[in-house]
């Protein structure tokens, strides 16, 4: 089969297609024929060798995928060969790829592969972001960063599933429409030095309950000086680049929190939690109480100029790869 390859960690550019042996389940796993694979900020940072955890040389990059089922492993009980699934697994940036049995969940007949394979991750965040980690209420009025992206998308998207008021935040007009198109409520330009002045006209001088953060930069610190007492910045990634360095006196003087919201480390951890938050994120999508934003495709072929995107933060909205 064909895949990229991470031989040795630099820019996306460097990445090339080649072939490589097919994968083999393992009693617990399936092996799944690719469809369409999801395309998120941590995958250029991974092929770099940037990120917080650096996978052994050489492996696969990708996380997130949809497709069909060609084989099972001994163990395996709820899944079958020909199912379609959707799923979070290392290594997607291939024909094939073979995942844990519990990190996939049959596609509903709805959903396109194009929209499973960049729901998993990102609207799985959410909801641990939101409810696990935030305990956000019906009503509440919540900050999402970076609301262009495919990760500000599904934030605002499972945000509104919950009752929350959401005000976007993104750099240009392009992006803020975006922003409102997936279902924010209000927008606001996070360039602009009176900022926050804005988001207090929003909140009526109230502040906010909750900040959704994964661009981190000089944005995280004016967004939590905008929480009202007892708000909740939830810390999602760092899009921007810089790890902010926020001084302790401000959750003291707030009186707020700011809480880790690492998915991919807790499902890490407790792997079975994934079953009921994707099984609560479907269901919403079938009973139309979540509609998950638009994305675009591009073809496998291109996709170290499509990580470069993503880095460069060129990208509005979920962008998938199709083979």
């Amino acid at each position: 089969m064909k895949a990229f390859v991470v031989d040795k960690f630099g820019p996306p550019e460097d990445l090339t297609r080649t072939d490589v042996p097919d994968p083999v389940a393992g009693p617990q796993d399936v092996v799944v024929d690719i469809n369409a694979a999801g395309v998120g900020f941590v995958d250029g940072l991974l092929v770099q060798g940037l990120y917080q955890v650096k996978p052994p040389l050489p492996f696969v990059p990708g996380n997130e995928f949809a497709g069909v089922i060609s084989a099972v492993g001994g163990d395996v009980k709820n899944l079958s060969v020909g199912q379609r699934v959707m799923g979070t697994a290392a290594g997607s940036y291939a024909d094939k790829l073979k995942a844990p049995a519990l990190l996939c969940i049959p596609t509903s007949a709805d959903m396109t592969d194009e929209i499973a394979a960049g729901f998993a991750i990102s609207y799985a965040t959410a909801l641990y972001a939101w409810r696990d980690c935030g305990k956000a209420l019906t009503g509440e009025t919540a900050l999402v960063l970076g609301a262009s992206g495919g990760v500000g998308q599904a934030a605002i998207a499972v945000g509104k599933a919950m009752g929350l008021r959401i005000i976007g935040a993104a750099a240009t007009e392009d992006k803020r429409a975006a922003a409102k198109a997936a279902g924010a409520d209000e927008t606001v330009d996070y360039t602009q030095p009176n900022w926050r002045d804005e988001l207090k006209q929003l909140t009526a001088k109230s502040g906010l309950d909750l900040v959704y953060d994964p661009v981190g930069g000089d944005a995280a610190e004016a967004a939590m000086r905008s929480l009202s007492p007892g708000g909740r910045h939830l810390v999602v990634g760092f899009a921007a680049g810089d790890i902010p360095k926020v001084g302790l006196n401000i959750p003291l003087l707030k009186r707020c929190s700011i809480v880790g919201a690492d998915w991919g480390g807790e499902i890490r951890a407790n792997p079975v939690l994934a079953a009921e938050q994707f099984a609560t994120l479907l269901e919403w999508f079938a009973q139309r109480k979540m509609t998950p934003a638009p994305v675009t495709t591009r073809a496998m072929a291109e996709l170290p100029q499509a990580l470069r995107d993503q880095l460069d933060r060129k990208l509005v909205g979920k962008l998938v790869m199709v083979n």
